[in-house]
């Protein structure tokens, strides 16, 4: 009932819905923080997004992610912005027809070839963004927030932190360069536009992470969330970069585990301050796991080493 009370106001602050005399309102599933609709008007399509209710507790900036989805648009990678409801940060976006790209898809080498080239493009072609996506900064809100609403921490948080800040030392040695970053690339943001008779355009969903950060999160954000194996990392690095170097290997692997401790604190918080009916803990524990794992790899003193190496 709230939702359809929302989504009615919502339609009605946007001049080219609000005149259509029929309106389509069509629930879209598989977010979790925000609501999304499918409506259709005067034979055309968009979605509207309705930000979530305490989202900003996350950090998120709905005008920076609209600056993005905005830039996105015009680079050809995302559905374009047709309208930003303000103050209430909601978007409306051009309707995608598309499907679903799945997992075991796009880790193949074309797939993976036109992933990296998107990537590529906004880093170095979107502008500068209101808002810093440090990894190490957001742990530390999350972990702020989630003290303060009564989140459950894992026993071993100190070993957590140990790692954690092994790698922030070690980057140190080698600053990165703040960059227009997505930093949420998990396999449901991923579309391929159905064109009738030609090969669609991959688009990118869901900026509202955006922000200047490091390019190896995203690039770690998308090869943790697709559990890439040894060859497809590679091939993944070789398409954005066209060499894979020890340097680059290494940032990668290193960033990894901070892209996975992110989403178990992601979870972590959630717990703490969301009213939905979601499993926020087992996600969290199925992500602090697999931050151990990768943290107690045999190669990790190595890693550590090649992210200071020239090459």
């Amino acid at each position: 009932m709230m939702a359809t009370l929302a989504i009615d106001k919502a339609i009605a602050k946007v001049p080219f819905l609000a005149k259509s005399k029929n309106v389509k309102k069509i629930p879209l599933t598989g977010g979790i923080t925000n609501l999304n609709f499918k409506i259709e008007a005067d034979g055309r399509a968009y979605v509207l997004r309705l930000a979530g209710e305490g989202t900003d507790l996350l950090g998120i900036k709905r005008d920076v992610e609209c600056a993005a989805n905005k830039a996105a648009g015009e680079l050809g990678i995302a559905p374009e912005i047709m309208y930003f409801i303000e103050p209430e940060g909601y978007i409306v976006t051009r309707f995608v027809n598309g499907k679903h790209i799945s997992p075991k898809d796009i880790v193949q080498p074309d797939y993976l070839a036109r992933v990296a080239n998107k990537l590529r493009l906004f880093h170095r072609r979107a502008p500068k963004l209101k808002n810093e996506f440090n990894v190490f900064k957001r742990v530390e809100m999350l972990t702020s927030v989630s003290k303060k609403h009564g989140s459950t921490f894992p026993k071993d948080w100190d070993f957590i932190m140990q790692k954690t800040n092994e790698v922030r030392k070690a980057l140190e040695k080698d600053p990165y360069t703040p960059t227009p970053c997505h930093n949420d690339l998990l396999n449901l943001n991923w579309l391929e536009e159905e064109v009738p008779g030609e090969i669609g355009e991959i688009r990118l969903l869901d900026w509202e992470y955006a922000g200047m950060g490091d390019i190896f999160f995203d690039l770690a954000n998308f090869s943790h969330h697709h559990r890439l194996n040894e060859d497809q990392i590679e091939d993944f690095l070789y398409y954005y970069f066209g060499e894979v170097t020890d340097k680059h290997y290494a940032r990668l692997r290193l960033m990894w585990p901070m892209s996975e401790l992110h989403e178990a604190m992601w979870g972590t918080t959630q717990t703490g301050i969301s009213k939905l009916e979601e499993d926020f803990q087992g996600y969290a524990d199925l992500w602090f796991g697999r931050f151990r794992e990768h943290v107690t790899d045999f190669r990790w003193e190595q890693w550590l080493k090649d992210v200071a190496k020239k090459k």
